[in-house]
């Protein structure tokens, strides 16, 4: 079983407060007062998120949210099992968003939202992006030139893309990599 994570839980709703209280605990993760893993702010429509903070921060919102990105934006209706597997991934350094994003009338289905990429996926991308060979990217990131290339294949299949080109620019464009 995981090891539960030091939550700092900021909410100005006392129902939902317990209510997340509950979720967190049956997940097995403590509430702290400092020193937290992972900072849950839990946003009502005209809060602000929480600038500096001494953790990596998940916002619960429903509303699209202006400068600098926390680590981790979900809907207010996440389940508990999203929001503990988001919790754990900000606390190991990942970004966690919802699929398509949070647009400014609140949580809908995207149909234009970018495929999701593995980690790996985004990387061979990335490297591709920059101008790398197959077996340039391959000597990078440590594994043989047929994963890359299997790696590739998948990335065409979900960008519906038909060359690398084209797998570059649709994954610039949709957000899914940067370079």
């Amino acid at each position: 079983m995981n090891e539960g994570l030091r939550i700092l839980l900021r909410t100005g709703d006392k129902v939902r407060r317990r209510g997340l209280a509950v979720m967190l605990e049956a997940a097995g993760h403590t509430l702290v007062s400092d020193a937290p893993d992972v900072v849950l702010c839990d946003l009502a429509r005209d809060a602000e998120p929480p600038g500096e903070a001494e953790a990596p921060v998940v916002v619960l919102t429903d509303r699209s949210l202006a400068g600098e990105q926390p680590a981790g934006v979900l809907p207010r209706s996440v389940t508990a099992e999203q929001l503990d597997a988001a919790l754990r991934a900000a606390a190991a350094g990942l970004l966690v968003r919802a699929p398509g994003g949070i647009p400014a009338d609140g949580f809908h289905a995207a149909e234009d939202a970018a495929p999701l990429l593995t980690p790996r996926e985004a990387e061979i991308l990335t490297l591709v992006g920059q101008g790398m060979s197959n077996k340039a990217a391959a000597r990078a990131l440590g594994i043989s030139v047929h994963t890359v290339k299997f790696h590739l294949e998948a990335l065409f299949a979900k960008l519906d893309a038909t060359s690398r080109a084209e797998a570059v620019a649709k994954g610039l464009r949709g957000g899914v990599i940067e370079l």
